[in-house]
């Protein structure tokens, strides 16, 4: 009696009902609402679980069919799947653009039948056919996530994923994009940001470097608004984890600054709890929850080991489906899950009803705060590049290194371009890209605030990297970031994602060549230029005064179809001042332009970048003969018509050379087979920059020797 006694005092306060008696009218009211509770509870875990096991016959299903794939982290982490996509997340299928939607990032992206199969049941346009065309050619369902660009076009993906880790540190650029994003345009009568960044990871993302980069990056800026989910099922590619791993992850996180919290992954209600409790804990630390999980859960010939990982269990498909309760059928999804993810939709679009009525009357009270998200999110409404050079006066500077030169540039870009935000791995003192009076992004403290235009990313060129496409990915603010050029392969796999991804994301690097002198050859990058340049849909712009370095910093945030790196000088380079400013701004946005004609019967072009272009106007600047081409981008010359690139490299003209402190071998595109590389073909060496310069052959004099004038 005392129990139930008991039972009847928990059900009256959880309905608000006092003053009853047992037997009463309010207390079979009571009785019937915690009834009609329970009862919603239990068709919400029974609907998650029959689509967590549909979920994975999909994956099974699409695997088998392409004989190619992972099937361990979509079978093992269906049950986090559910939830998130059943319950926890904010989103839209019909509009997988909202402004204000959680975002779920896949950084175990070899996984992807996972997200597929998700979308496909949450009611994204992701059709069946598409999920049935896993891995084939041009079909909505490629082998890892990617984001949404001129060749895929998958609703629902926030970012391309390949290179295990890189995930975790895009989701850190995500949450730190909403907090500045809350920041800037939030005000106290509309909060129009609000929402959260989920990733899920699995032991690899954890092994590699860049995800602790990136933690300890979120930790020290308190991005509490990051969850990111560990599909922790002790298992790797060739071997067991632990044949490889010894370590205590959540020791690890938490002594970072994380919360940790270790679940059962296939158990629905604690996934549920675990992941409501870190939405709304608001307590200045990102969140970490592992999930204990079976990979290949569902295949009871692979589940629980290596093989797991890949197609291993493709053979035991059939007989494996029968075991969760699937009929025969490929690719069945039940009427019953069909219809709780219409529910899940419906609650979904009231609350997107309702985030667009507070927009509303967001837009209608902030026209300025409005006008700039609109410049964020729409780059279209930025100021174009002829408004943008016309804005910037002629610079008239004197002889300065394109670093200085930048450092004012970059404050006229950021005037121009309110969402232009900056950022640096511990160097905005030497690469000068600091935005004057944009405040430090961070959680607080005497000069930091979320609103922040200028990110400290500390020693991590690699998570500054990832991070940068993060907030590229967050669609509102276009990202810049720097470090010297020789660490410029330290983030080299993130900067091949953005070019795949086609973000515009630019690097500002600098100390470009042997010109750093003392620092020695660890410090000189003779080949990172042209490292750079044979990544396809990356500009490289190597600007040779400050007017080119308009133009390459106007260039950069011109382009919304990928990323540009600007190489900038630490040694004195002279104006070539000369030549129409403006002239020299158009030129570097063409990528190649004459900068001195010739004045007679055209014998020989001689081409250069960057500081070498000095050298080549001091030795021939007064040939009537020669022509002087500067180049400070390759790829966006490439670009150009045919008709263009007669008009500066005419194919008559065979006698050609090219300048420039850094490896020959791209420049024989442009002067054949036949013509003369003036170039830095080893590495550098440790003495004053230009005793170094002039070892290695970069004077005007030995340049006219070359050419023979």
């Amino acid at each position: 009696m005392k129990l139930f006694t008991a039972f009847v005092a928990l059900c009256a306060a959880q309905q608000g009902v006092t003053g009853f008696a047992v037997n009463g009218p309010a207390f079979r009211s009571s009785i019937r609402a915690s009834s009609s509770l329970k009862s919603t509870a239990v068709d919400m875990k029974s609907s998650l679980a029959t689509a967590a096991n549909e979920a994975r016959g999909l994956a099974m299903d699409s695997i088998a069919a392409a004989a190619s794939g992972h099937m361990g982290l979509p079978l093992g982490a269906a049950e986090v799947g559910a939830v998130l996509y059943g319950d926890q997340m904010q989103y839209n299928p019909s509009d997988p653009q909202w402004l204000n939607r959680d975002r779920f990032i896949l950084s175990a992206g070899h996984g992807s039948m996972f997200v597929y199969s998700w979308l496909n049941l949450a009611g994204f346009d992701l059709p069946m056919e598409e999920v049935k065309n896993f891995r084939q050619h041009h079909s909505m369902t490629p082998g890892h996530p990617e984001f949404p660009n001129s060749e895929h076009n998958t609703p629902g993906i926030e970012c391309t994923t390949g290179p295990l880790g890189q995930g975790i540190a895009n989701a850190a650029g995500f949450a730190a994009s909403e907090k500045m994003a809350a920041a800037r345009f939030n005000t106290a009568d509309h909060k129009i940001f609000d929402h959260h960044v989920f990733a899920l990871c699995g032991d690899g993302c954890i092994q590699e470097g860049v995800s602790h980069e990136a933690a300890c990056f979120a930790a020290h800026e308190k991005l509490d608004n990051l969850i990111v989910l560990f599909d922790s099922n002790d298992v790797t590619l060739d071997k067991m984890a632990d044949y490889t791993q010894s370590e205590d992850v959540g020791a690890r996180y938490e002594a970072i600054g994380w919360e940790v919290v270790t679940i059962d992954g296939h158990d629905l209600d604690a996934v549920q709890k675990a992941i409501s409790n870190a939405k709304g804990a608001n307590n200045g630390k990102p969140k970490l929850i592992i999930c204990r999980t079976v990979i290949g859960r569902g295949i009871p010939e692979i589940e629980g080991t290596n093989a797991a990982h890949g197609e291993a269990g493709v053979k035991y498909v059939d007989g494996s489906k029968s075991g969760l309760g699937l009929p025969d059928e490929k690719w069945f999804v039940s009427d019953g899950t069909r219809d709780f993810f219409k529910d899940v939709q419906a609650k979904n679009k009231a609350t997107y009803d309702d985030w667009q009525k507070t927009f509303s009357a967001w837009e209608k009270a902030n026209p300025d705060l409005a006008k700039t998200l609109k410049q964020g999110v729409d780059k279209t409404a930025q100021p174009s590049a002829d408004e943008m050079f016309a804005a910037i006066p002629c610079l008239e500077a004197g002889t300065e290194a394109t670093r200085v030169s930048g450092a004012n540039i970059i404050n006229d870009i950021a005037k121009l371009i309110p969402t232009y935000i900056s950022g640096s791995a511990d160097l905005h003192g030497s690469c000068r890209n600091y935005i004057n009076d944009g405040g430090n992004f961070g959680a607080g403290g005497a000069d930091k605030t979320y609103a922040g235009r200028n990110l400290y990313y500390g020693i991590r060129e690699h998570a500054m990297g990832s991070i940068m496409n993060g907030f590229a990915y967050h669609g509102i603010f276009t990202p810049s970031g720097s470090t010297f050029l020789v660490f410029a392969d330290y983030l080299r796999a993130t900067i091949r994602v953005a070019a795949l991804a086609e973000l515009p994301v630019s690097y500002v690097f600098t100390h470009d060549s042997i010109g750093v002198g003392e620092d020695g050859p660890t410090h000189q990058p003779v080949e990172t230029v042209s490292g750079l340049r044979v990544i396809p849909n990356l500009d490289v712009i190597r600007p040779a005064d400050a007017e080119e370095t308009v133009g390459a910093y106007v260039a950069s945030v011109a382009r919304q179809d990928g990323p540009t790196a600007l190489i900038f000088s630490r040694q004195n380079l002279e104006q070539s001042s000369g030549v129409d400013y403006m002239t020299r701004r158009q030129g570097t946005l063409k990528g190649a332009y004459v900068l001195k004609k010739e004045t007679a019967a055209l014998d020989t072009i001689v081409m250069a970048s960057g500081s070498e272009v000095q050298h080549v106007m001091k030795a021939f600047g007064d040939s009537p003969s020669v022509r002087i081409v500067s180049m400070p981008c390759m790829e966006r010359f490439d670009r150009q018509s045919d008709s263009y690139k007669e008009e500066v490299l005419p194919k008559a003209c065979t006698n050609r050379v090219a300048m420039e402190a850094g490896v020959s071998a791209p420049w024989f595109k442009y002067v054949g087979l036949e013509g003369k590389v003036v170039g830095v073909d080893k590495f550098g060496m440790s003495a004053p920059g230009d005793i170094v310069m002039k070892e290695y052959g970069m004077t005007a004099e030995n340049v006219k020797a070359v050419v023979g004038k």
